[in-house]
This record gives structure tokens, sequence and C-alpha cells, in this order.
């Protein structure tokens, strides 16, 4: 039985970094990996890269062939330099199915043969996976794919059916928008992007829909199944046809086949691995990073989750999850909607002595200069300490401009700071000067 001082079962965006620092300080690590065309985790395999990459070149108008294309170019540069980068730094790799036979016995079972191997620390890193409804037919049905399978399509659909509104079906929505699909969104509930306060959810609808897109709210989608290569979608009680359905309801913990029942690992009620504030599961010295905790599912929320754990190993205790603060997002919509903080609802919630401020991107000098008046900027401040509280930014560059608002949040720096700092001219950033002119 061989043994290792780290283990990484997940070939994610967490455990690779970590593995590289041990190796690095004179340890043996391995990572077990079940696809080989997953190496390098999600995110640049079926996730953000590859789909930002289709977004972007949908923008500058290269069709579905073109757009595939340099996608899987993309995508196959980058798994192939994960890979070396693992070979090469003396980490064993093994394409292999890994199953906890006990809390430090892994079964590696590959097409040639099963080993068993031990080791002083495990991490877990094996990220999550697209939730299946419950929708007769769904995974029988030709043509009936999840965000994954609608990558892998040899040929652009004229119709597309996505069933769910969130953040995976309003990008993928939107990508294949621009490139000439009709697409009919079904929501289970009565709007897009709930947890916004209503004006954005109203205006990226509205967006939306100027760009071709039809929404069927409170949809209760029954079934799928095929009419030739076609799909018939069936929702409350009446049929649709499409060429493609996507499934996009949300990713959930893969744990499925880990064999954790073998071990005193700990599941959450959301059916992610439990952990304490230093990523360290209920066994000691297993670790757990990324999706499969079952909180938020965000590439830079994994690399965090490495940084917190090589801390903890270090004796350091730098960061923690306690620690995380002041998480932001973003939506590859036309424009991008990034937000960060409380929304206004929230702060009303709560009762907070709040103030805020809107700027429409129209209003703006930037907006006459690129031709685009989409948008919105949003703030929320504290009117007796002046701390940002919130902002949502729908606008063009806006998956950058959240950045600086969490610099200022995570430092304490006052709105007014921002109000009147110099920013380039002409750009997205200095409307900052003008949305927190209250």
């Amino acid at each position: 039985m061989k043994h290792y001082d780290f283990l990484i079962i997940g070939f994610g965006q967490a455990g690779r970094p970590l593995a590289s620092q041990m190796v690095a300080q004179g340890k043996t690590a391995a990572i077990v990996e079940q696809d080989p065309m997953m190496y390098g985790g999600t995110c640049i395999n079926v996730g953000c890269v590859p789909t930002k990459t289709m977004i972007s070149d949908a923008h500058q108008h290269l069709n579905f062939e073109e757009v595939m294309a340099r996608r899987n170019k993309v995508t196959s540069i980058l798994r192939e330099g994960s890979a070396n980068n693992v070979k090469n730094s003396g980490m064993d790799l093994y394409l292999a199915k890994a199953h906890f036979v006990s809390n430090k016995v892994v079964e590696l079972t590959s097409e040639n043969e099963t080993i068993q191997v031990t080791a002083d620390i495990i991490v877990i890193n094996t990220g999550a996976k697209s939730r299946v409804l419950p929708i007769k037919g769904l995974l029988e049905t030709k043509n009936v794919v999840d965000s994954t399978g609608l990558q892998a399509l040899k040929k652009q659909p004229e119709t597309l059916g996505i069933i769910g509104g969130g953040n995976i079906g309003l990008e993928m929505t939107h990508l294949f928008t621009q490139m000439g699909t009709k697409v009919t969104i079904f929501e289970h509930g009565s709007r897009i992007l709930s947890r916004m306060d209503d004006e954005f959810s109203e205006l990226a609808q509205t967006y939306m829909e100027e760009d071709g897109v039809t929404f069927k709210f409170n949809a209760g989608v029954e079934s799928v199944k095929n009419q030739g290569d076609q799909v018939i979608l069936t929702a409350d009680g009446k049929d649709y046809l499409f060429d493609v359905v996507m499934y996009a309801a949300g990713r959930v913990p893969n744990t499925d086949g880990l064999g954790l029942e073998n071990t005193d690992i700990e599941l959450t009620e959301r059916g992610g691995i439990k952990v304490d504030d230093y990523c360290q599961t209920t066994v000691e010295n297993i670790y757990a990073l990324g999706d499969v905790r079952g909180e938020m599912q965000f590439t830079y929320i994994s690399y965090d989750d490495y940084r917190i754990v090589y801390s903890h190993l270090m004796g350091e205790n730098k960061f923690s999850l306690s620690k995380r603060q002041n998480i932001p997002t973003a939506t590859f919509i036309n424009p991008t909607l990034a937000s960060i903080g409380i929304t206004e609802k929230t702060a009303k919630e709560q009762g907070l002595p709040y103030k805020a401020n809107s700027l429409k991107v129209e209003n703006t000098l930037r907006a006459y200069i690129t031709n685009n008046s989409r948008g919105l900027i949003k703030v929320i401040v504290n009117k007796e300490t002046d701390a940002i509280l919130g902002a949502t930014i729908f606008s063009e560059a806006a998956h950058e401009i959240i950045n600086q608002l969490k610099m200022a949040m995570d430092h304490d720096i006052p709105y007014t700071y921002l109000k009147d700092q110099i920013f380039t001219h002409p750009t997205m950033s200095e409307n900052l000067n003008n949305v927190f002119n209250f």
C-alpha cells in the first residue's frame, strides 16, 4: 500500500496549488482524477473559462463553428498545461476513481487495476455536478442536456429551451441568443434574479426580451420527450418544440461514489461536506475544498479555500471561513451584472440607517462613446458611518469595477473617498464619482 504525505481527490482549482506548495517543501503528493477531460477542474474545462470565451467570441460575431473551435482549443491548452504542471512538479497523477475504504485508506480503481493508498493529509476537491430535476424523461431524452452538454453540441440549435432562469441559464441564454438561436426560458419563480432589487430583475428581463428571449414564469415543467431529433417540452399542460433543451437548476456537491459512508466524515443538510473554520472535515487531517462543501460555487472561492488550508497547515491561520467577507459576484449577460454586499431591500428589512442612489448608464459619458446605453448602477451606504453596504453594477466592465468596491469595503473606506477619487477618463469607473455623490 503506497503512502503519501498529501492525497488530493479531484483535480480542481484548490487542490493542485496546495499540493504544489507541499511538494516544494519536500513532501510527497498525488492527485486523483477520474476523467482526463477534467484535468484542471471545472473552471477551465466546462465552467468559467470556456463559457466566457464563447460569450466573448459571440460578441465579436464569430459563428457557431468558430466559437466552438476556439472554446475547444482554449480548454485543450489549459487542460494539457495543468496535467503537465502536475507531472513535472514531481507529483503522481492517477487517472482513477477514488473510494474511501476507511478514514485514511482510499481505493483507486482504474481501467487496469485497483490499488489502495494512504496519506497523512487528504483533500477532497471533487467539485459539483448539475442538479437533476424530477422531470419525466429528463435523462432519457435525446438532445436534453445540462450546461456541459450544451458546450459539446456539434450543430447550433435554431431553438433552445432552458429550464431554469438562474445564473447558468441566463448566461447560456445570452450566449446562444448572440449567435442567433431563439431561446425560451422556463422559470419556476415569478421573475429572474430574485435576490436582486426589483429594478435590476425587471431591467435584465427587458434587455433579454429586446434581444429576442421569451420567458415563461411560474412554469411547471412536467416532461420532455423526443419527436424525431427534436424535443417536446410540456409545461403546465402545453407542449413546446425545441431543437435542444437544457436544464439549469443549479449544481450540487459531487460526493457520489466517494464512499464517505465508510468514514466519519459528516455532510450538511444541503449535502455538502461539513467543515470547520479551516475547511477541515469531521475527520482530522481530511479537508474539503471548493464546490463539494455545498457553499458558494465560484472558482475564486475554491482558490481562497486553498489559502485557508495552506495557512492553517503552516500554523499561521491567516485566513479562515469566518474572516471571508464581501464576496463579489458577476453574471455575464448583456451588459454584465455584478453585485456585492446587501441590496436596498435587505437594508430596509434590517432597519439599517441607509441611503441609496442610482445612476442610469444612459446618462454617462461612456454610454455615448460606446453607443451602449444599457445599464444601471446602484449603491447603498450607511448614512451615519459612511460605510459602503452594497452595490449592484449592471453595465459595461461591471465585473472589473465591482472589485474596486470590494477593496473599499474590506478596508472600511468610506463612500466619500470614491466620490472624490480621481479616475481615468472616459471610463465606467469614473461613474463611481457620480453615483456616490449623495
